[in-house]
C-alpha cells in the first residue's frame, strides 16, 4: 500500500471505486452494484471473535429484512482462502471480499494507526458505509462497536430504500 495524503470520504461523497475478489470465486465491484444500495463494512480479521459476531449479526439482520435487504459486503485484507473458510464456518450468505494490497481500505479511510498495550501499528478501523443507489455515501459509521451495529445499519438501509423493514 502506498503512503499518500488520505482523503477520507464523507456522507454525500461518491463511493470510492473497487473491484475485488470475493467468496464463492466471485468478484464485487462498485460498477456491479450500480443502481442498487449496498452496505460495505470493513473488519480487521477473519474468524476472530468480534469479526465473527459482526458477520453473524449482519446475516441475522439480512434475514429479518427480507426483500428490503440491501447487498452487504464484508471486506478485510485477509487472503481469499481465509475469507472462504470464515464465510463457511460462520454460515454467511453475503459475500466477503479481500483487499490484499489495502488500496480500497485506504480509499475509504479505514486504514488507521491503532494502539494496543502501548504498541502502535496500522490496521483496519471497524467501519461501515451505506451507499445509495446513486453511488454516493449515504451514511458512515466509524470505530464501530459490534453489539447492535448490524441492525442499526440495515434499519438505515431500509429507510434509504423508502420501504419499511420486512416488506
Amino acid at each position: 500500500m502506498t503512503e499518500q495524503t488520505q482523503v477520507i470520504p464523507q456522507e454525500g461523497d461518491p463511493a470510492p471505486n473497487f473491484d475485488l475478489p470475493a467468496t464463492g470465486g466471485g468478484r464485487v465491484s462498485l460498477a456491479g452494484l450500480s443502481g442498487k444500495p449496498f452496505v460495505l463494512y470493513f473488519y480487521p480479521k477473519a474468524d476472530t471473535t468480534g469479526c465473527t459476531k459482526e458477520a453473524q449479526d449482519f446475516e441475522a439482520a439480512l434475514a429479518a429484512l427480507g426483500k428490503t435487504a440491501p447487498t452487504v459486503i464484508g471486506l478485510s485484507r485477509d487472503p481469499v482462502a481465509a475469507i472462504e473458510k470464515f464465510a463457511k464456518k460462520a454460515g454467511l450468505t453475503f459475500p466477503l471480499a479481500t483487499d490484499l494490497e489495502g488500496e480500497v481500505v485506504a480509499a475509504y479511510g479505514s486504514w488507521v494507526e491503532k494502539s494496543m498495550y502501548g504498541r502502535t501499528y496500522m490496521g483496519i478501523d471497524r467501519s461501515t458505509f451505506l451507499v445509495g443507489a446513486d453511488g454516493r455515501i449515504a451514511r458512515v459509521w466509524r470505530k464501530v462497536k459490534v453489539p447492535g451495529h448490524a441492525a442499526e445499519v440495515l434499519k438505515a438501509a431500509a429507510a434509504l430504500s423508502g420501504r419499511p423493514p420486512g416488506s
